[in-house]
């Protein structure tokens, strides 16, 4: 059965997925506006060489990123102008990551001089033979650019289980055949997913070692779709920690398919595995979190009572955050006024909490 990738579009953002049948292989979520800048080519800056850090730190556009001396910042001074190239987002208070290895001359000014592929380009690279199916014609249209004559536009682009699938990534329990289920936390500091036998349990503890095999393929495709990063860490579901060393190839083969090659690590005194897995782009839960995400949910709100009445067009009163993270966003706003012919209007209210908003009547 052959691969499609589905771009599902609302205000400012699309799901973009990677289908075989009504299975969901890969997924992304795009937000045209406020792109995470991986593969972004800049023109820099270098502010200071850093020994100490083996790098230097480099001023963009809109930020500082740090280009490590292995990646072309050996030898530079302070002062130089050079392309650079974002290999992996900024994360928290640190900047991105950059490597001289652009491919491009370093000319006029600190700027952008080229944009790097969004999350629909990324996974058409991924699958070069799989259709573009999309349910907007102005974003294909966009992609066209890129993807030509694969790009189609179609009504519905996700049907119901791959819709729910998606819908499921966002919530912290998986729920599995024969009653077992996996729990995953991210923290600050890493990922935490728990194995939960439950009722899978039923034929006793000579299970536990089978049923944590059968599990394995499903936490490795969680964490791929999820995007989860950094230091994971798994406490599966039973086993005294001295038996569960017998499951290393069993992690190993799981994660070999993943595209950013996560490295299992082990196990601790504990008994709980290791997995690394690079950091490129942001995970999904913290792209689900934060006032542009509340934002964004407060325009599908607004195209939803829109497409029950047109007749009025609903205000969006939000915490400043929420308001201010629309406006910084250069396409979510625009988008909708293309979709419905009118222009939200926001309205900043600091009474409320942070990250909430409620939609009201325009004299309201």
């Amino acid at each position: 059965m052959t691969v499609s990738i589905r771009v599902a579009s609302s205000p400012g953002e699309a799901h973009v997925a990677a289908v075989r049948g009504n299975r969901l292989l890969d997924y992304a979520l795009w937000r045209p506006g406020s792109p995470d800048g991986v593969g972004d080519v800049h023109v820099g800056r270098v502010i200071a060489a850093v020994p100490a850090m083996a790098g230097a730190f480099v001023a963009l556009a809109d930020a500082e990123g740090f280009l490590p001396d292995s990646e072309g910042a050996k030898g530079l001074t302070a002062g130089t102008m050079l392309a650079v190239r974002i290999t992996r987002a900024a994360q928290g208070s640190k900047g991105p990551r950059l490597t001289a290895r652009a491919d491009e001359a370093a000319s006029g000014p600190v700027g952008l001089l080229r944009r790097g592929p969004g999350p629909a380009v990324r996974l058409a690279e991924r699958y070069p033979v799989a259709r573009v199916l999309v349910d907007d014609p102005a974003v294909a249209a966009a992609l066209g650019a890129d993807l030509g004559a694969r790009v189609s536009v179609v009504g519905t682009v996700l049907d119901e289980d791959v819709a729910e699938a998606i819908d499921a990534l966002s919530r912290p329990v998986v729920d599995l055949p024969g009653g077992a289920r996996l729990s995953i936390w991210p923290t600050p500091a890493l990922v935490a997913i728990d194995v939960d036998g439950a009722g899978a349990l039923a034929g006793g503890r000579g299970r536990h070692e089978a049923l944590n095999r059968e599990v394995l393929p499903v936490l490795a495709e969680q964490i791929r779709l999820r995007n989860l990063s950094g230091g994971i860490v798994v406490d599966l579901a039973g086993m005294a920690a001295r038996k569960r060393a017998a499951l290393a190839p069993d992690f190993v083969r799981a994660l070999a398919e993943d595209p950013l090659h996560p490295r299992f690590l082990g196990f601790t005194a504990l008994g709980l595995a290791e997995i690394v897995r690079a950091r490129v782009h942001p995970p999904l839960h913290e792209l689900l979190s934060g006032p542009l995400a509340a934002g964004l949910a407060a325009l599908r709100a607004v195209m939803g009572e829109y497409g029950r009445d047109p007749r009025g067009m609903k205000v969006v009163r939000a915490h400043p955050s929420v308001v201010s993270a629309l406006e910084t966003d250069g396409a979510a706003l625009s988008d909708l006024a293309r979709r419905t012919g009118r222009r939200v209007m926001l309205r900043s209210d600091p009474s409320l909490a942070d990250m909430a908003w409620t939609l009201e009547t325009e004299n309201g």
